[in-house]
């Protein structure tokens, strides 16, 4: 068995930090969608969970995986991810709260259900590391995320 250093990396350490860092925004966007201004649980869980995506996405890209530039394939594939780890949290917490647990702890508790997958998924398909078999037949395999500004 491989000791916990080689397990924990600097860098899983970091995408760990990120995740409980957006968990807990997360968690306090619901209290006030759901505690302070009444709005359906469904709908709060699912507003904070995509601006929450979009916000991480920023950070995982930046501070995580190094990237000095944004591409849309690297958005694209970690929108996706995000979206079946979201569907999986999001049915989770809905679950556990039509079941009886309180809603900032079936909030909580719903992230640990998706947090494997989404692990494994940003570390060896998102973000992995390009092994000059994966180009596809036409262009790079990531182009940077630019903005065009038309000069008429």
């Amino acid at each position: 068995m491989k000791p916990l250093k080689e397990i924990i990396t600097p860098q899983m350490a970091r995408w760990i930090v990120i995740g409980a860092v957006f968990a807990a925004l997360g968690i306090g966007l619901i209290k006030v969608m759901v505690g302070m201004l009444a709005w359906p649980f469904a709908l709060a869980t699912l507003l904070s969970g995509e601006l929450c995506t979009l916000l991480r996405f920023f950070a995982v890209n930046r501070w995580v995986f190094p990237h000095h530039h944004l591409t849309w394939r690297r958005l694209w594939r970690y929108h996706m991810v995000n979206a079946l780890g979201f569907a999986i949290w999001w049915g989770a917490a809905n679950i556990l709260k039509s079941v009886g647990v309180q809603y900032l702890v079936a909030s909580a508790l719903a992230t640990f259900v998706s947090v494997g997958f989404s692990m494994v998924s940003n570390f060896y398909w998102v973000w992995r590391k390009p092994t000059g078999k994966t180009r596809p037949p036409h262009g790079p395999v990531e182009s940077p995320v630019t903005t065009r500004v038309n000069s008429r």
